[in-house]
């Protein structure tokens, strides 16, 4: 016993391995009691066991062991450090409890499997069960295959993986022991469950015995999807999700979407892969040759049998197919070439993707091969082919078959197509783009006109296909001139398809619009505009309708010479009638002559070809002014211009004639229908004339105007081979010149590349030089659209033209191509389709490409040269290399097919030879420029062996594979290289070069796609082995690369992957994979696609936002008066946001982004000293950074959230630099009309332009250089001094691109840097660029010393910081720098010094190296400048300086509009004396001379603003800085402006100012009253609401306060913003607007307003309060029902709980309340019941019961009883459904309250309690109900005779009446006088015509308003009437009457302004109508004003709308309107004191 007392006193972790069993025993129970009691999963007692649990299960004592399994059981479930013991412990149970005889060990066994798995360790658990069953104990193989089964049926496939199980399932079935037999067949069964027929192949081979018993057992299974009953830990949630919903009786929908996705296991995937390329017999490459038959169907016949095997282990088949590919071709026997295609068919399955790298040598074999007739053969084919098209992309092979529709064989047509078909139908709306669908309809809609009928079958089928896949919108635009028959057969046979994907949803809806398309009108039916691109693009070039198609012969690739093909550019916006309608017949001369004189004055006729020129001339006057009076439908176009053409015709001699003519064309051809017909007439004159001086202006127009008519693309075309089949050099450079601009304003789409280069190298080779620069600035602007791909045509030019023609390039390079302004306007309405958008650029690139003449090199490449390239001597090697690169060089662009040039190529990759392998991946290169994107087929056979070549050993071998991969990936895009298995077997090799260069390889070309295949998954178990590498720089490439696989996988996918690391690793990777989540980039938007070729037909719709707005604020600058140029272009970038953005119909730019309206800047007031203050006291980072950190970025992004726009927020910080374009663009946009927002953020702008620098992108540091250059002017004419703060992050981060290699860049910095000076001190910019020049970069330091000696030059000595000794010291040093550049800058500097100060420069440089000395010397000498020149030099620099800035500006600005800012900027420095302009900028340096000469400098800025000589009207005023342009908002100019006008007036509203606020009132109350206009409010009312209520709280805490202010003006304010509120709550859709909160402030606001006792002492006080009243009861009605109710309760519970608040002021909240309740019955389904309920749930928690009964009224308590009452008698029981937004519902009162209501009402009887309820909402309890009638009403009476709420007690009494008609009033009247009976009875009268009639009828006047309306616009329409008639002279009145509104816009005193007449001098403003009724006894006064305000405006404008053309309304229409009804204020008043008096 001894013993036992020793080892009892033992812990219990040593009992636990004591070697008694006893000890043992005890120790594993006390451990089972202590795991039971431990609560904390992470308690640190569970790791004392961690090493002792294998133990607990393998222990040698089966009783003992018993109780540890128990133990550890425990332990698995509760322990958080469990997993890690997972590997021993389940092979300790697999080894040592499996084999137990207790069956209770079993089971405990498998209990402890189950629970590893169920804590997240499946993998491990079945790991080890399937090494269990490789035991020989067939006792452990019969438990381990039992726990996998019940494993698989508790989890489910998900979760236990069964392709390793299924793996061994045949092994099992052939055991000897019966057990395992059975067991197998029991597990095979649950497997079969779970993925049903997937099963039966893998098992295809077991004894057939076994599988018929399985089939039976199959059999029984049932048919649901199982699901899942145990879940893993993490999925707990949805199992206890699920129970509930069972418990619901409702089917699990969790278990559902599982299960749903189980069944989609894929047989293959389970299958083991059979090597079968070492089984082919030895021979079968010479049986497969021999000349017997018999022999090659032998070696076929090996063949089949070995790609039977249904999957095949990836290889090099190459050789196999391609010996295949010849017994097809041209083996003559039909039975082997039939075997053949059966074993291709075998390997293309069996292989499956892997197959796809062969896929493209095949096709066109087998399709040739379809004109065999033999049944069996062309089904062995058929099969073939199907086969190897699910192994490839239609895309990759549609080149293939696209060339073999033209096959002569109809079979071969015929099998074609409906390979078409049955390819089309495993495609879907997205692998079946534009661009593919685009060819094969064109070559479809060949064969539907075929004379074979099976032919015309087959394309039927094939386009119903399609048109079944991709949908009727898709495809119609190809099928518009196909006739009605066919069409309904395409219809028909798209009815017929079975799809395999299934059909797609919404493809239903394209139905009806495939309606209208049997003519051509489709384009302006359904489709719209843009469906025009397309029509003509399937008939190849139709060369019926080109008279000329001279330059270039039938076109290619549909490009129609004359069919007008280029889209919607230039049709004109006619219903439907394109480019067909518009080609007429040629007239002869006797029928023109006849249709002209029906529309020529005869005299006109007579003497066109009088031999006076003056008669001439008059003639053509003649002609042009009928031209002008015709209308379109009427005028005979080609008449015409045979009349013009008619003798003299273009030979006229007279200049002056000449012009008129050119003229009349151009007006013909943009009044009249112009026809190509007629442009033929004319073109031949208009070119002979482009080069005279003279009439090349009239003749240009005229051409445009034609080009607008007739499509630029055919005048083009027409109009160069015209000029180059004439010898005038002027005329040809004149063409050429024309053509360059028109491409700019017409855009480029459909242009013939082909047909214009042939006319443009006859022009390089001109022998006139004019005539060759026109030809390369023509190339320039062709490089915007087509991008490089131009240069390869011009190659073989001479090496000088070729060096001009690239400087020309460069000089394009990073532009953008502007925004087409020509032939779209016209249909910018139709709004453009973003799939549109998205492919329309793929086209045009390929565009170019697809022109490239190709050749044939297959011939080229003969057995020889491949053996060559094959042989042993590296020499022949070399040469045959040799011979490759020759015969690609000269074929410059080839076909993708080149024989058996990839299989010799690929070999010597891996030459031993290095220097050879980098030849080959030369030739590749070339090969990748040469085939261009055909080399996509080559991508699996040749690409990814260039990819291996990335882990060679060298350096450059390296280096030369990457710029290769890149030439390829270039053409090719990225798709091709991700798919399949490739690229993942590549990462997969451990070489640490190889990883690292294809890592980084990923790391860049991941973020710009938009997606990738699903094959990347596959590279993510080697990224993660990468970022474990034991070389460092593959770690850091993986790290680099991973955030960008996360960017396309998903952070969850990534996080499963991580499943089968080790689980050191897999915690390492998940931290990397949380970081990399934290700094995951966005996937590009749509854009990108676009973006990435940035050439073709529409890029430039990516880049109109960008380009328009620059050019427009610009020219704003200078001119404020809206210019329709500017309109024009802002309505072409309104258009392209909006194509690039959703579908949006661009009707107004407001509806386009509800989100992006509203300023992008928001001004926070003194937000910007903050930020300076945080800097300063460290509180941030300071902006201070060699590169920027992320936290930098984030920290500026934080900053930027409350004072710039969200998403605009968003696009500045995209990873994607597209967005930083368009982020700049819109900036750019906004930059003049939000001065104040962009000086507001002016700090964070410039911070943000500092990161900008630091991009790699041209095109965005380019567009930031842009925005600075007009930021800076803007700063500067704003007068704005930088602050330190800004200028400190900002000047140094520009200072660096200084330094950039690109001249353009360099020039663009100075010119910022220059115009900086003039909002930043001079002598404060130069230790900047002192420090600048320290850089490393020689480029920069010199730039910076340049800049240095133009500051000293400009303003002279002083800016030298610290001192001029030391400053010239430090420039000194750089004399000796290496560089030359710098050593010159440094020198010029010093020099510049020198001619300012002489020699003292010497002295201020102190000692300098004897060589320095001597070279600065020289230097001198040779500048012999000496000091006296230097003033009279600087006042000519400067200016010259700052012009070019301003001329780098105005480059974008089109028209000859004069540079203002440039002149002013000469006028200021050349004014006064230039001896003061020498040295000093007036704005940093005092200096009296040149104050005193400032004075005429701000009088020159005046010319600004003011065209007019209005001098005498402006003197008696001096002006402000005027800000007309700001502030008149002409709401009709519904572009971009208009929103940042509204903010600007709404921002106006809440000024200090009383008269700005009324001003800004009056403008926005003119806009809610009109219709059409009041929308332009919309996205802007919470906004408008809160200024409001901001100015309310003004007048109330500081204006009424206010002793020296008129409380008049308080009034008159006052009135303005109830008029307004009034306004704008009686337009519903406005008033809905109005969010919680708002409402909640202005309700606040008003009841504060109704009892401020201040105002009620005011005369007109009351007047006030009433508006107020009835302003209240219009929000109440008006605004979203519950917005308005959720807003009073928090407005009641917080005037409840606030001890200041009056009970007034609450009890006016209730009877808002009330009066809500008594709407409830009307407008209770518009409400969120939901919120409300919350709302009230919240006031009774913050009131309980108790609680509100302690009040001092018992009115809250009422009211709420009263509103919960009637919401359950409204909802019933149904309400208790809407308590969903409360959290605990089971402790709210609320709830409990509705119960009891509930209850209560059930209760009562039928009849009894309908009455009861009736009454219910005016009162609350159910027992006295008389009494609380009669209560009620004697409240209402109460309210009729109080002063105040007169009205309201009227209208309740109305509602009472209307609700109980019975209700007996008499006892209540009887008592009171009879004028108070019929006040009572009128008022009702009043109130009752009021809501029958509706309308605005004022509630006061006995006159009806129709009566009222005539009355009123009788006198003003003769007003309106006399400024406006046609044409005819306006008095001087009108004008001044506008200017007076102008003036009073501004802000300026009117009463100036000279009065027009003697009784309008002391009329009275608009704003104080609204308050003035002498006596204050109607409330409704201010409504009554309203209507008649409304009434007379109405009538103005019926009578403007009728006179006025469009431009007037657009400038007229507002101003006009204010001053008639200002006109017609004092009959108004009159009218109104009358009524007044006739009403007492």
């Amino acid at each position: 016993m001894g013993d036992d007392s020793e080892w009892m006193k033992l812990p219990v972790d040593q009992k636990c391995e004591h070697k008694l069993w006893k000890a043992r025993l005890s120790g594993y129970e006390e451990a089972l009691k202590i795991f039971q009691k431990i609560k904390d999963e992470k308690s640190p007692e569970w790791s004392k066991f961690l090493g002792l649990i294998k133990k607990f299960v393998t222990d040698s004592n089966a009783v003992v062991q018993l109780k540890g399994l128990e133990a550890a059981l425990v332990y698995v479930e509760n322990a958080h450090v469990a997993g890690k013991t997972t590997g021993e412990v389940v092979s300790g149970v697999v080894s040592k409890v499996f084999n137990q005889p207790k069956a209770k060990a079993k089971e405990l066994g498998i209990e402890i499997c189950l629970m590893y798995i169920e804590i997240e360790k499946g993998e491990a658990v079945q790991e080890e069960l399937l090494k269990g069953l490789d035991n020989k104990n067939p006792k452990i193989v019969v438990a381990c295959i039992e726990t996998l089964r019940k494993a698989l049926s508790e989890f489910g496939s998900k979760i236990i993986l069964l392709k390793p199980i299924i793996k061994v399932l045949p092994k099992l079935f052939e055991s000897r022991e019966k057990a395992v037999r059975d067991e197998a067949k029991l597990i095979a069964v649950e497997i079969y469950r779970w993925i049903r027929d997937a099963l039966r192949p893998p098992l295809q081979n077991i004894n057939s015995v076994q599988l018929k018993e399985l089939e039976e057992e199959w059999v029984k299974l049932p048919t649901g999807a199982p699901k899942p009953s145990r879940f893993l830990r993490s999925q707990q949630e949805l199992e206890a999700k699920l129970e509930q919903q069972q418990s619901a009786g409702g089917d699990a929908e969790g278990g559902g979407d599982d299960g749903d996705e189980v069944p989609q296991i894929d047989a293959y995937e389970l299958l083991e892969a059979v090597e079968i390329l070492s089984k082919l017999p030895k021979d079968f490459y010479d049986k497969i040759e021999a000349k017997k038959w018999q022999e090659r169907k032998e070696a076929l016949e090996a063949v089949e049998v070995l790609v039977k095997n249904p999957k095949l282990e990836a290889g090099d088949y190459a050789d196999l197919v391609k010996a295949l590919k010849k017994v097809v071709g041209k083996d003559t026997n039909v039975m082997l070439v039939a075997l053949a295609a059966k074993c291709l068919t075998g390997l293309a399955v069996g292989l499956r993707k892997k197959f796809g790298q062969y896929a493209g040598h095949v096709v066109p074999t087998i399709l040739e091969k379809f004109k065999e007739k033999k049944p069996q053969v062309v089904q062995a084919l058929q099969e073939a082919i199907d086969a190897i098209f699910l192994t490839t992309t239609l895309q990759n092979i549609s080149e293939d078959v696209l060339a073999v529709m033209d096959n002569k064989n109809p079979t071969i047509k015929q099998q074609t197509s409906l390979f078409i078909a049955r390819s089309f139908r495993h495609c879907t709306a997205s692998t079946l783009p534009k661009s593919l669908l685009k060819p094969f309809c064109a070559a479809l809609l060949k064969h539907i006109n075929d004379s074979a009928p099976e032919v015309r079958d087959a394309a039927f089928e094939a386009l119903g296909t399609a048109l079944k896949v991709v949908g009727e919108k898709a495809v119609n635009p190809f099928l518009a001139d196909v006739d009605k028959l066919k069409l309904d057969k395409i219809k028909e046979c798209s009815e017929k398809v079975e799809l395999v994907h299934g059909k797609k949803a919404g493809l239903g809806a394209d139905k009806k619009e495939f309606k209208p398309a049997p003519g051509r009108t489709a384009a302006s039916g359904a489709a719209g505009d843009k469906d025009t691109k397309d029509i003509s693009a399937p008939k190849p070039g139709p060369s019926k309708k080109a008279p000329a198609t001279k330059a270039g012969g039938p076109p290619k690739k549909g490009k129609p010479a004359a069919s007008g093909g280029a889209g919607g550019t230039g049709t004109k916006n006619k219903k439907g009638l394109e480019t067909k309608e518009i080609v007429e017949p040629e007239l002869s001369i006797e029928v023109c002559e006849e249709k002209a004189s029906a529309v020529l004055p005869a005299t006109c006729i007579q003497l066109l070809d009088s031999s006076n020129w003056k008669e001439r001339l008059a003639c053509m006057e003649e002609f042009q002014k009928a031209v002008e009076l015709m209308d379109r439908t009427e005028m005979p176009c080609q008449a015409l211009v045979r009349m013009l053409a008619k003798k003299p015709g273009w030979k006229e001699t007279n200049f002056q004639v000449m012009q008129m003519k050119l003229h009349i064309v151009a007006l013909i051809a943009q009044k009249g229908n112009f026809s190509k017909t007629s442009a033929q007439i004319v073109l031949d004159g208009l070119v002979d004339k482009i080069g005279d001086v003279k009439c090349g202006n009239n003749a240009k127009e005229a051409m445009t105007a034609i080009a607008e008519a007739c499509m630029l693309p055919w005048t083009a075309e027409q109009v160069m081979s015209m000029a180059f089949s004439q010898k005038n050099p002027k005329n040809q450079s004149e063409t050429l010149n024309w053509l360059s601009n028109a491409i700019k304003e017409f855009g480029f789409s459909g242009l013939n590349v082909k047909a214009f280069i042939s006319n443009v190298k006859t022009a390089l080779a001109a022998t006139n030089p004019a005539v060759r620069t026109s030809a390369i600035t023509l190339l320039g602007v062709m490089y915007l659209y087509v991008g490089p791909s131009l240069r390869m045509f011009f190659e073989d030019e001479k090496p000088a033209l070729l060096s001009q023609i690239d400087a020309e390039f460069e000089k394009m390079q990073g532009q953008s191509p502007p925004a087409p302004t020509r032939g779209i306007s016209k249909h910018s309405i139709s709004g453009t389709d973003e799939g549109e958008d998205g492919d329309e650029p793929d086209e045009g690139g390929n565009d170019v490409v697809d022109l490239l003449p190709r050749t044939e090199i297959s011939d080229k490449i003969t057995s020889e040269l491949v053996s060559k390239i094959g042989d042993k001597n590296w020499k022949i090697r070399k040469e045959g290399l040799d011979e490759v690169a020759g015969i690609i060089n000269e074929a410059k662009f080839i076909q993708p097919n080149i024989g058996e040039l990839p299989t010799a190529l690929k070999g010597r990759l891996n030459d031993s030879n290095k220097i050879l392998v980098q030849q080959t991946l030369n030739i590749l290169q070339q090969l990748a420029v040469a085939m261009g994107p055909n080399i996509k087929q080559h991508v699996k056979n040749l690409g990814i062996p260039i990819i291996t070549v990335l882990g060679d050993s060298k350096n450059n071998v390296r280096a030369a594979a990457l710029a290769t991969v890149n030439a390829w990936a270039e053409q090719t895009g990225m798709k091709e290289w991700l798919e399949g298995e490739d690229l993942s077997e590549e990462l997969k090799k451990e070489n640490p070069f190889l990883r690292q260069e294809l890592l980084g390889w990923l790391a860049e070309k991941l973020p710009s796609l938009r997606s990738t295949p699903t094959d990347l998954i596959l590279c993510v178990p080697h990224l993660y082995s990468c970022l474990e590498d034991r070389n460092g720089d593959v770690r850091k490439k993986a790290q680099d690369a991973l955030p960008f696989f996360m960017m396309h996988l998903g952070y969850e996918k990534m996080a499963k992957a991580t499943g089968k690391l080790k689980p050191t690793s897999k915690d390492q990777v998940l931290a990397m994979l949380e970081k990399a989540k934290a700094n995951m980039p966005a996937k590009p938007a749509a854009s990108a696609k676009a973006a990435s070729k940035p050439m073709g037909g529409s890029a430039p719709a990516k880049f109109q936002p960008a380009s328009a707005p620059v050019e427009d604020s610009v020219s704003s600058t200078v001119e404020p008066k809206p210019d329709p140029k500017k309109a024009k272009a802002l309505g072409v970038s309104s258009k392209a946001k909006s194509a690039q953005g959703k579908k949006v119909p661009s009707k107004t730019s407001l509806k386009e982004d509800e989100d992006k309206s509203g300023p992008i800047f928001i001004v926070v007031p003194n937000g910007k000293e903050q930020r300076m203050k945080d800097e300063k006291g460290l509180k941030v980072l300071k902006w201070n950074f060699t590169t920027p950190r992320d936290e930098y970025i984030e920290q500026l992004k934080t900053q930027m959230s409350s004072c710039v726009a969200k998403w605009l927020q968003d696009e500045m910080f995209h990873s994607d630099f597209q967005h930083h374009n368009k982020a700049l663009a819109v900036m750019v946009d906004h930059l003049e009309s939000e001065k104040e927002g962009v000086i507001g953020c002016l700090d964070l702008i410039l911070k943000w332009l500092t990161l900008r620098f630091f991009d790699t992108n041209t095109s965005v540091l380019m567009k930031a250089l842009e925005y600075l250059k007009l930021l800076f002017t803007l700063l500067s004419e704003e007068e704005y001094h930088l602050t330190e703060n800004e200028a400190s992050s900002f000047i140094p981060y520009l200072i660096l691109k200084v330094g950039e290699p690109k001249d353009v860049i360099r020039k663009d910095v100075r010119a910022i840097l220059n115009r900086m000076c003039l909002v930043y001190p001079a002598s404060k910019m130069f230790p900047f660029i002192m420090e600048g020049t320290k850089s490393k970069n020689s480029k920069q330091r010199a730039e910076c010393l340049e800049e240095l000696g133009c500051l000293v030059e400009s303003y002279g000595m002083n800016v030298c910081q610290p001192t001029p000794g030391k400053a010239l010291k430090e420039i000194a040093i750089h004399i000796g720098d290496r560089d030359n550049a710098v050593r010159n800058a440094a020198l010029n500097t010093i020099v510049t010094v020198y001619n300012v100060h002489g020699d003292q420069v010497f002295k201020l440089i102190g000692t300098l190296s004897e060589k320095d000395m001597s070279m600065l010397e020289e230097r001198i000498k040779r500048s012999a400048k000496r000091p006296s020149a230097a003033p009279i030099k600087q006042v000519e620099e400067r200016p010259q300086r700052t012009q070019s800035i301003n001329s780098n500006a105005n480059m974008l600005r089109k028209g000859p509009a004069e540079d203002m800012s440039s002149k002013l900027n000469q006028a200021r420095s050349m004014s006064g004396h230039p001896e003061a302009a020498q040295m000093v900028r007036r704005e940093f340096q005092l200096d009296l001379d040149e104050i005193e000469n400032d004075n005429g400098t701000v009088r020159c800025e005046m010319p600004e603003l003011v065209q007019h000589k209005l001098d005498d009207i402006f003197e008696p005023v001096l002006i402000p800085e005027p800000k007309i342009r700001a502030v008149s908002p002409h709401f009709d100019d519904m572009h971009s402006n208009t929103a940042s006008t509204i903010n600007f007036i709404i921002s106006q509203v809440a000024s200090g100012d009383i008269n700005t606020s009324i001003q800004a009132l009056t403008q926005i109350d003119e806009v809610l009253r009109q219709e059409d206009k009041a929308e332009a409010m919309s996205g802007h009312i919470d906004q408008f609401l809160i200024a409001t209520f901001m100015q309310l709280r003004l007048i109330y805490n500081t204006h009424m306060a206010d002793e020296k202010l008129e409380k008049d003006e308080i009034i008159k304010l006052y009135s303005c913003i109830i008029g307004n509120m009034i306004s704008l709550f009686q337009i519903e859709s406005l008033a809905r607007e109005a969010s919680t909160g708002v409402l909640k402030d202005l309700m606040h606001g008003l009841i504060t307003l109704m009892l401020d006792s201040r105002i009620e002492d005011l005369e007109e006080g009351q007047q006030v309060i009433r508006s107020v009243n009835l302003l209240v009861v219009k929000v109440l009605e008006k605004s979203d029902q519950t917005n308005i109710l959720s807003a009073l309760l928090v407005l009641l519970q917080d005037s409840l709980l606030a001890t200041a608040s009056s009970p007034k002021f609450s009890e006016l909240v209730m009877k808002c309340l009330w009066r809500m309740v008594r709407l409830l019955p009307d407008t209770i389904n518009s409400i969120n019941l939901d919120r409300i309920l919350l709302d009230i749930h919240i006031f009774m928690k913050v009131f309980p019961k108790e609680k509100l009964k302690q009040c001092k009224s018992e009115f809250p308590i009422r009211t709420l009883k009263t509103l919960l009452h009637t919401l359950c008698k409204l909802k019933g029981p149904k309400i208790l459904d809407h308590l969903t937004m409360i959290d605990n519902k089971n402790e709210s009162e609320l709830e409990a309250h509705l119960c009891r209501m509930m209850k209560h009402s059930m209760d009562q009887t039928g009849s009894k309690s309908d009455k009861e309820t009736e009454k219910g909402a005016s009162r609350i309890d159910e027992k006295s109900s008389k009494a609380k009638v009669n209560d009620f009403l004697a409240e209402i009476f109460k309210k009729i005779g109080s002063k105040e709420n007169t009205k309201e007690g009227l209208a309740e009494l109305y509602e009472y009446k209307k609700k109980y008609s019975d209700a007996d009033i008499e006892p209540f009247l009887k008592n009171s006088s009879q004028f108070f009976q019929s006040y009572v009875e009128r008022g009702l009268r009043v109130i009752e015509m009021e809501r029958e009639g509706k309308g605005r009828i004022p509630s006061s006047t006995g006159i009806s308003p129709q009566t009222e309306v005539t009355c009123m616009s009788a006198p003003t329409s003769t007003v309106s009437s006399i400024g406006n008639t046609n044409g005819e002279e306006v008095g001087p009145s009108v004008y001044l009457e506008r200017l007076k509104i102008l003036r009073q816009r501004c802000g300026l005193d009117n009463t100036k302004c000279l009065p027009l007449s003697p009784q309008q001098d002391d009329r009275p403003p608009l704003t104080s109508l609204l308050s003035k009724p002498a006596v204050p006894t109607v409330a409704s006064s201010t409504d009554m004003l309203h209507s008649k305000l409304s009434q007379l405006r109405e009538s103005r404008e019926q009578h403007q709308h009728l006179d006025l053309d469009s431009h007037q309304t657009h400038s007229s229409g507002t101003t006009t309107t204010s001053s008639s009804s200002t006109a017609n204020i004092d009959d108004l008043k009159k009218r109104l004191e009358r009524i007044k008096s006739s009403r007492k």
